[in-house]
């Protein structure tokens, strides 16, 4: 079992993430996470059984303080921006510290997630794959905790899936280094 969180400015698609791995349909209305929502959903990942605790963290600054507590004991993040708006990704630094302080754990994992590529062709300045890999790679050497890349769509539901089968692999590679199996 792992405690997983959803983090990342608000409006990105951490909600509708969530909602898409658990098998929801998409709606397009934006309804604010107040505080945190959580799920459960158990996963086969190399003949395992993995069960995922999955914390949605409401983004918005004025939420800063309640969130510190719902970090306590989770190993893992999915770190979501929006493609569309690049503000999104220039916090992502920021969202990492606020995990990592928080989380009490040093055996940790990230998915940096690119969400909303459907929308790319449509925005004007859309953050490119290249400047998530490059996040990525600079909270890697900042950090020194494993994060991983991925792109998705909420939306159309491309690569949903395999972000958090990601984020379980490299949950289950950490937990087999510490000989924890």
């Amino acid at each position: 079992m792992f405690k997983v969180v959803l983090i990342g400015d608000g409006g990105v698609g951490k909600s509708t993430l969530r909602r898409r791995f658990m098998g929801e349909t998409f709606s397009g209305q934006y309804i604010m996470t107040i505080g945190a929502d959580f799920s459960a959903k158990i996963v086969e990942l190399d003949g395992r059984r993995v069960k995922f605790v999955i914390w949605d963290l409401a983004g918005q600054p004025h939420f800063r303080e309640v969130r510190a507590d719902f970090y306590r004991g989770a190993s893992g993040a999915l770190l979501v921006y929006d493609i569309t708006r690049r503000e999104t990704l220039e916090h992502v630094p920021s969202w990492m510290e606020e995990f990592v302080r928080n989380s009490g754990r040093a055996d940790l994992a990230v998915v940096l997630v690119a969400n909303k590529i459907d929308l790319r062709s449509q925005a004007r300045d859309a953050v490119t794959m290249e400047e998530g890999i490059r996040m990525c790679e600079y909270l890697k050497a900042q950090f020194g905790i494993p994060v991983d890349f991925i792109e998705t769509s909420a939306k159309t539901g491309e690569n949903v899936e395999n972000a958090f089968l990601t984020l379980a692999s490299r949950l289950l590679e950490k937990k087999r280094s510490y000989g924890l199996t």
